[in-house]
């Protein structure tokens, strides 16, 4: 260590400041990432390198960018002073430096950097906080399963990955049966439990990585099933079915069953360009309206053949409900 460096060493160490001293430019890079100072002070000439390339490589590498540089130097001339603030220098002081302008100049610029650095940590704050926001603003906060809005969005994203990809996409339409009667009977809260433990139930059969299951509203729930047919849909709801038959939720006003159960409908499609997104949606909900119908506590499916085949079908739907006539809508195919 040379005369002049020990001097700053001293001078640096009774200001309270934790000072490391590199000999070369190799050793200053390594150190800078490895020991991420505060602040830099740098000699534009040193054995093996000169500073401008150490500042430039300082610079360029991710974990030390932001350290701040003061260039301290016997070179004073202003084309070398531009090229130290191009590289991204924040001083350039010029031998001889009076000791207590320095310490001036470094606390000055340590003050900024640490702001910055506060500035820093509370965006990457306030990004972890943006997205845990627009996190639970998917989710449904009752059964913390994903919500209408997250189910809108997957929907869409799958109908059109699929459309390109020429592969079919299930809908699963679930409603409890007598939910109301179910609300009014054991109250709200007790309610708010049987949804919870519905939802878990759902979430846990449908679980591949494309899956989608969402409160849809209400009592009501959806599934969205990517590359899978009207065949595996069904498995997929026998298998709800059964599980739900094993939790033995106790209903005792309900029509149907001692225990609560649930009215299912599915709908199938290869989408296209013939159909929307929306068009699956309605046929699933025909074909939850019809196991409603027929008795509840049942899985019903529908396909867009059997609805959009003309008007027979509709005349067929007419000999029904209202209910189900009132949501058809089958003469300009969906």
């Amino acid at each position: 260590m040379s005369e002049n460096t020990r001097v700053w060493f001293n001078f640096f160490t009774t200001h309270q400041f934790k000072v490391i001293i590199a000999q070369s430019g190799e050793t200053a890079l390594q150190l800078a990432e490895y020991k991420m100072p505060n602040l830099i002070i740098l000699e534009a000439v040193l054995p093996d390198m000169d500073g401008f390339e150490i500042c430039r490589r300082l610079k360029t590498n991710l974990n030390t960018k932001d350290i701040p540089i003061i260039f301290v130097t016997s070179i004073a001339d202003t084309p070398s002073k531009i090229k130290a603030f191009k590289l991204g220098a924040i001083d350039y002081v010029t031998k001889p430096v009076h000791q207590e302008e320095m310490l001036v100049r470094i606390k000055n610029h340590l003050s900024i950097y640490n702001l910055q650095q506060e500035l820093r940590t509370k965006e990457r704050a306030l990004r972890k906080a943006n997205q845990a926001l627009q996190y639970l603003a998917r989710l449904d906060e009752l059964t913390q399963i994903a919500n209408r809005r997250q189910f809108n969005e997957c929907f869409v994203q799958e109908w059109r990955r699929l459309k390109r990809d020429h592969l079919p996409l299930s809908l699963i339409m679930c409603d409890i049966d007598y939910f109301k009667l179910y609300n009014d009977t054991y109250g709200h809260p007790v309610g708010d439990e049987c949804l919870r433990k519905i939802a878990k139930m759902i979430d846990q059969i449908v679980k591949r990585p494309a899956d989608l299951v969402a409160r849809y509203g209400g009592e009501e729930f959806a599934a969205i099933l990517p590359n899978t047919t009207i065949d595996g849909a069904f498995h997929v709801a026998n298998t709800i079915q059964t599980e739900l038959e094993k939790l033995r939720i106790v209903h005792n006003q309900s029509a149907v069953n001692e225990y609560v159960t649930l009215s299912i409908g599915i709908a199938s499609v290869v989408p296209s360009s013939e159909w929307s997104p929306e068009a699956l949606v309605r046929v699933a909900d025909i074909a939850l309206y019809e196991a409603k119908a027929a008795g509840r506590n049942r899985t019903m499916a529908k396909t867009f053949e059997e609805l959009c085949s003309p008007v027979v079908n509709y005349v067929n739907f007419e000999a029904n409900s209202y209910e189900k006539k009132g949501r058809l809508l089958v003469a300009n195919r969906l």
